[in-house]
């Protein structure tokens, strides 16, 4: 695909977590992270800590920050005539547009009738879609459906025997009228007032398929010790930090339960033949195409979790079922562990647990810290910014072996615990350490055993799901680590996120604008040079 200028008005600006070196010249930050050197007029532009797009070049420099993930985007939401104001909205988008872009409101239903009241209720009170369209898939009471849409305004579609989520979702697009359609399932309740005006907002960028927004619990108190890790751990909630969508980042999926589509891009839709992970599988599609994907967590929507144990583990298998026909369909694009070839040397010293095995680890990341240094010429301080992201790269690296081993390869290390002292010590270290770090970083509110219990179990039914699901499709291709070339990452580790129910796929580089900036002398020289990435 082409992709198209950015308006004038658009407002790109700088990631809070970017690092800004040499006195604004060099900004280091994104997923994969990304150096970029500025030359005077790019630093000009950016004075302020962004860039307000009013011309080609500034145009151009907005497109190559938001690519390179050290930038976000500012987007000014809509005012529609009914629903929600603008000014409900987080402080920080001002201003408000009338050039309103209609949107349709897409939900696949089956036997879910008061989830979809509830759901159609919150629509009415928080939202002006053009249209909502219930597809109801096969329910086995169709009047109760039909009685929901008709007391709330909604079209319905029938589907007469089930045919899955995403064909329920393909008929209501095939049916949307509009350019936008929002996808949002009936388990699911807007939290956010003007969350579809908000969403919709950024489709101003021409290039953007799909944006999401965070789905949270929708029940935030009490409940059993599985609810509370739900509620601070869920596979759908990826987390607080808004982010491109793409492969081998930190944020590589987002799930169907809430998005907003550009229908141009999303073409005939979801997948019908994959009934879990058909979500995974449209990301890595559209980014294959050259479209460009938004994680926008100030806009939240509640979902209804399953918390009672068994219905829960099986969610957690299923899920995992997921991965095999993920890594058939998409070679190489969704590993269960993705290291840089110093990294996995040094994972596998720490593994073989003698003496020698630190002494490797040091030499290992010494050497890679110098290559750093050498990439890095005439940058003020650059042997501890490199030694910095060369230990960042091998915790980021050890943290993905550690959960892989207790999660994705469980039954594997079971087997070797039976026969090896050594395995078993491994294993022993992994759950533990793995769990109480997981718990420090998404827990602490919940209590650590409980929280380490329900870790665990959310592990053992994702890796029970994934290997039954390779067994099934006959692969061991979602099983198998991809330890990339050092064309892709000779100067550093990868850590990546630990998808908590979907494998993290990998990206290809963003497409480059450089030749456009550099030409108008705005962007001296970048690149995707250090590819490690910290696990969130």
């Amino acid at each position: 695909m082409s992709v198209g200028r950015l308006p004038d008005g658009f407002v790109a600006e700088i990631d809070a977590r970017v690092r800004v070196l040499d006195g604004g010249a060099v900004l280091l930050g994104g997923s994969p992270p990304t150096i970029l050197r500025l030359s005077p007029t790019a630093r000009t532009l950016l004075r302020g800590g962004g860039v307000t797009v009013d011309g080609d070049v500034s145009a151009a420099l907005a497109r190559r920050l938001l690519d390179a993930g050290v930038a976000l985007p500012r987007p000014t939401p809509p005012v529609r005539q009914r629903g929600v104001a603008a000014t409900a909205l987080p402080e920080r988008r001002v201003g408000a547009r009338d050039d309103v872009t209609p949107v349709t409101v897409v939900t696949p239903v089956r036997d879910n009738p008061d989830g979809a009241a509830r759901l159609l209720g919150a629509i009415g009170h928080t939202a002006a879609p053009h249209e909502v369209i219930v597809v109801d898939d096969g329910s086995d009471d169709p009047a109760a459906m039909t009685g929901v849409a008709c007391r709330h305004g909604a079209r319905l579609l029938r589907h007469e025997r089930a045919r899955g989520p995403a064909a329920a979702r393909n008929t209501g697009l095939a049916a949307a009228a509009t350019p936008l359609v929002a996808f949002v399932d009936s388990d699911v309740v807007p939290a956010t007032p003007g969350w579809l005006d908000a969403l919709c907002a950024h489709f101003a960028d021409p290039a953007v398929a799909l944006v999401a927004p965070r789905i949270v619990a929708l029940d935030t108190d009490g409940g059993s010790w599985l609810s509370g890790y739900e509620r601070v751990r869920s596979a759908l909630d990826l987390g607080a930090r808004p982010a491109p969508v793409r492969p081998d980042s930190l944020v590589s999926y987002v799930p169907s339960a809430a998005v907003v589509v550009r229908v141009e891009a999303a073409g005939a839709g979801f997948d019908p033949a994959l009934r879990v992970a058909e979500d995974v599988d449209l990301v890595l599609r559209l980014h294959a195409e050259g479209w460009r994907m938004r994680y926008a967590p100030d806009v939240t929507v509640a979902h209804q979790h399953r918390t009672a144990l068994r219905p829960w583990l099986a969610r957690k298998a299923f899920y995992g079922t997921g991965a095999a026909p993920l890594a058939l369909r998409h070679p190489g694009k969704v590993p269960p562990v993705l290291l840089a070839p110093w990294t996995a040397a040094a994972c596998l010293a720490l593994a073989a647990q003698h003496r020698w095995s630190l002494p490797v680890t040091a030499a290992l990341t010494g050497a890679a810290t110098a290559r750093l240094v050498r990439a890095l010429p005439g940058l003020r301080g650059r042997w501890p910014l490199a030694a910095g992201l060369a230990a960042r790269g091998l915790a980021g690296s050890l943290w993905q072996v550690t959960s892989g081993l207790v999660r994705h390869w469980w039954p594997a290390a079971a087997v070797a615990c039976l026969v090896s002292s050594r395995a078993r010590r491994a294993v022993a270290a992994a759950a533990l350490a793995e769990g109480i770090a997981d718990w420090a970083r998404h827990g602490r509110g919940e209590r650590l055993l409980p929280y380490l219990a329900a870790h665990r179990l959310d592990d053992l039914g994702y890796g029970a799901g994934l290997w039954r699901g390779a067994w099934r499709h006959r692969t061991v291709a979602p099983l198998l680590p991809r330890v990339a070339g050092r064309r892709q990452h000779a100067l550093t580790g990868v850590t990546g996120v630990r998808a908590r129910g979907r494998s993290a796929p990998r990206s290809a580089p963003a497409p480059s604008t450089n030749a456009a900036i550099s030409g108008s002398g705005s962007v001296a020289a970048s690149g995707p040079w250090m590819q490690f990435l910290q696990p969130t």
